[in-house]
């Protein structure tokens, strides 16, 4: 069996010969440390991406058979996104910087976290008009003028990648990028923001919803009009923390649910039956929500210190419900021993069926070398 057979056998509770070993890619400091330690080539730090032959390099010398998160992206969101500009330097060299998102965001040297939002353009109906809504029309080129990964290089969607995707004769699997329906939306308004505008002017943000939803829609069906394959259909999200979402679970439900459904009905229509989508945090009380409305994977299930699992799912939903992801990746900071223990974890999960481990998200860069080695070493024991 390839690669791409076996994860279509696994996810749709069939046979299959062996269990694929994935990852979810690294952090940009992981790969420059370990291009200074000399394990890999400094090009692979400097030039890696999801699925190019970077990715297919380092992937072979840890151990792993391929990255999972493999996807076409149209181009989806704001079009074109905002300049990203330098706003003000403080005193301590921490920067303030308005990003793509028209988010003005925090920046310390030095520190490798996701950065603290300190304002938004996204305020009121008049920003929304003048700002963004200009930046979220629909043009059939946010597919053609889109890449596709072409055996580990990148072709346009109108010139070779829309062919290659119809001809259907890759080995490896490969998803379609559904976008996000609310996740970007948070982003713009920043959580806080979200949060307000709900209250203040629900049209305005049942507006805003529904335009990006829609531009999501569009791109997923004018994709697959033009007979593109693919093996999933994959969204983004991370509205999630350790305590639960960003966003209540019943408004996420009615605003946000029926969207979910009309591009999930799409992608059924053409034959697409795994839906992912990849949230961090907490997820259970909107699991309900995305399994009544079509998506059926989850990814990365993130482990942290709420103990996320498939394992309660499954019980809870039975065989609706798959997985990818779980394995926790703090344990690549820590010994062999810590490895063991997470691997012996991890397959009795395996044995539930519908379910392919991988790290729960970029393993980062107080992972050490030997053990992510050690892991994929350890892993092919016990997984063929």
């Amino acid at each position: 069996m390839t690669n791409r057979e076996r994860v279509k056998s696994i996810l749709h509770y069939e046979d299959y010969d062996k269990m694929p070993l994935v990852h979810f890619g690294f952090w940009t400091e992981t790969l420059q440390l370990w291009a200074s330690q000399g394990y890999i080539r400094k090009e692979i730090a400097e030039n890696w991406g999801d699925g190019n032959s970077f990715d297919d390099e380092i992937s072979k010398i840890l151990g792993f058979d391929f990255d999972w998160y493999s996807v076409f992206h149209p181009k989806l969101g704001l079009l074109p996104a905002f300049e990203n500009k330098i706003i003000e330097e403080l005193p301590d060299g921490t920067k303030k910087i308005l990003n793509g998102e028209g988010v003005i965001t925090l920046y310390r040297p030095g520190a490798g976290s996701i950065p603290a939002d300190v304002d938004h353009l996204l305020k009121d109906r008049k920003s929304w008009e003048q700002l963004y809504l200009p930046k979220l029309q629909w043009n059939p080129d946010r597919v053609f003028k889109a890449d596709v990964r072409v055996n580990g290089g990148m072709v346009p969607f109108e010139k070779g990648g829309m062919e290659f995707l119809k001809s259907d004769k890759r080995q490896f699997h490969y998803g379609l990028y559904c976008g996000s329906l609310y996740g970007w939306v948070r982003n713009w308004l920043t959580m806080e923001g979200a949060c307000y505008l709900l209250v203040d002017d629900e049209p305005l943000f049942d507006e805003i919803i529904e335009t990006n939803a829609e531009i999501c829609y569009k791109a997923v069906k004018t994709t697959l009009e033009t007979g593109a394959k693919f093996d999933f259909g994959h969204f983004w999200e991370d509205i999630c923390f350790k305590n639960g979402p960003l966003i209540a679970p019943d408004v996420f439900r009615k605003k946000i649910g029926p969207y979910y459904r009309k591009i999930c009905d799409v992608l059924n229509k053409y034959g697409i039956n795994i839906v992912s989508v990849d949230c961090d945090g907490c997820i259970d009380t909107l699991v309900p929500t995305w399994l009544e409305n079509g998506v059926n994977t989850m990814f990365p299930i993130e482990v942290g210190t709420w103990g996320g699992s498939i394992k309660k799912w499954r019980q809870k939903y039975g065989k609706d419900i798959r997985g990818v992801g779980g394995v926790n990746k703090v344990v690549f900071s820590k010994d062999k021993g810590a490895v063991d223990e997470e691997i012996k974890r991890i397959c009795e999960l395996v044995e539930m069926g519908g379910y392919i481990p991988c790290p729960d998200h970029r393993i980062p860069p107080d992972a050490k070398w030997e053990n992510v080695v050690y892991y994929c070493e350890q892993m092919r024991k016990y997984l063929t």
